[in-house]
């Protein structure tokens, strides 16, 4: 949520790279100041908005949009996404572990391959010797049955525009 905040306000990928990071350094230099009865995620966006201006201080540039305006409209979206079944990291973690081991063997053996052990395709094909792009169709399958476990667990949410 954080990333996505950070590139709803500032159109550089770089610049934006950047914020993240400075946002992520920030907060852990300051973390015995975080209150622990309070939400972590509104502090840490909190974090990244201060680093926002800051950027923009620095760049001697304004922003071309009302910056209080984007950040209370994304502050209500994303304390409506954190009311959702599934918007813990104990809860993504379980689901996605469910999901995994639902799937068929071969397909968990390449997920494992490339997302864990972060492996190419290349590598993936000659270890199990077989074509580059069938690797690839097997994960794009993989990824497609994943998405789908998730969206029969409803953790996947369409946001509707406001009125």
């Amino acid at each position: 949520m954080v990333l996505a905040m950070l590139r709803s306000m500032v159109y550089d990928k770089n610049a934006v790279d950047d914020l993240f990071q400075e946002t992520m350094i920030t907060a852990w230099r300051t973390l015995d100041r975080y209150d622990e009865e309070r939400p972590f995620g509104p502090w840490l966006r909190g974090i990244a908005r201060f680093q926002t201006l800051a950027y923009y201080r620095k760049v001697k540039r304004l922003p071309t949009f009302d910056h209080a305006k984007v950040v209370n409209h994304l502050e209500t979206r994303f304390d409506e996404i954190a009311t959702r079944p599934g918007d813990t990291w104990e809860e993504k973690i379980d689901a996605l572990d469910d999901c995994l081991q639902r799937l068929p063997e071969d397909a968990r053996n390449i997920v494992v391959l490339h997302y864990e052990q972060d492996l190419t395709t290349e590598v993936i094909a000659t270890r199990l010797r077989t074509s580059r792009e069938a690797v690839k169709k097997r994960l794009q399958r993989a990824r497609a049955r994943l998405t789908d476990c998730f969206e029969r667990k409803g953790l996947f949410h369409k946001l509707e525009p406001k009125s």
